[in-house]
């Protein structure tokens, strides 16, 4: 194993951890020596039986509903230092449910306004630590989506939170990156990849041929928590396959 990227003795929780992106980076990280904890929304991870793209081997699992800022606030953590938070929950609507109020808060609530939340709950820790924030946004936040303007807001959105908590908190030795991903094939964007007319369309527009993969999104989450990437922070890592050149 690269020494660069061993995390032996490190704590990483993966917020959305359960599926996609989140559930690849927490693997990642676990297979390279991290003790990571995962928070999902079902009750325990048997509710996720039936889910291809779940894989808790290793990891700890806790209950937690993101847009219940309360609740984020008052959780007690069964650990007592964390050295890297990931920041990967994620909703979108469909069928123009993000045009009516409720729904374009409901996203805003999970994709946005929970990430604040959770850098508040673990700042003190990440600060002991000199650790690190990865927020998971979207190649979305740089481009117009036409039925989803919930979505795209809050991951505009994200990505100026990056840059301002990055600001905020270098002085402190904590560094706060995004990753934004474009076509990933995961629970949430299955309407697009697993439709073959959408998914035809899609192609046509990445410049790679192809969609990316959680593995090669959590690839980046490992080089931003690294020692490779001491220097960087503030910034949204664009991992589109080209689509938007």
């Amino acid at each position: 194993m690269d020494p660069l990227l061993n995390f032996t003795g490190k704590r990483v929780l993966v917020v959305g951890g359960t599926s996609g992106i989140g559930n690849a980076s927490a693997q990642a990280f676990r297979q390279r020596g991290a003790e990571v904890h995962v928070w999902g929304t079902r009750a325990s991870t048997a509710d996720y039986a039936d889910e291809t793209d779940c894989e808790f081997t290793g990891l700890n699992y806790q209950q937690m509903d993101v847009s219940r800022f309360y609740a984020i606030e008052a959780f007690q953590p069964n650990f007592k230092s964390l050295d890297v938070l990931v920041l990967s929950q994620g909703l979108v609507l469909y069928k123009r449910k993000e045009y009516e109020i409720d729904g374009f808060q409901k996203v805003l609530d999970v994709n946005l306004t929970s990430l604040m939340a959770c850098f508040n709950k673990f700042r003190s820790m990440l600060e002991a630590s000199n650790g690190s924030v990865i927020i998971i946004s979207s190649s979305a936040a740089f481009h117009a989506t036409h039925g989803n303007p919930a979505y795209n807001a809050s991951k505009a959105g994200a990505t100026g939170l990056t840059r301002t908590l990055a600001q905020v908190m270098a002085c402190k030795n904590v560094r706060v990156n995004a990753i934004a991903p474009g076509f990933i094939p995961t629970r949430m964007t299955k309407i697009t990849t697993e439709n073959e007319l959408h998914r035809t369309n899609a192609l046509q527009r990445i410049p790679m041929g192809r969609f990316g993969t959680p593995q090669e999104m959590s690839s980046i989450a490992l080089f931003l928590a690294s020692p490779l990437a001491s220097y960087v922070t503030g910034q949204t890592i664009l991992a589109d396959g080209g689509l938007l050149l």
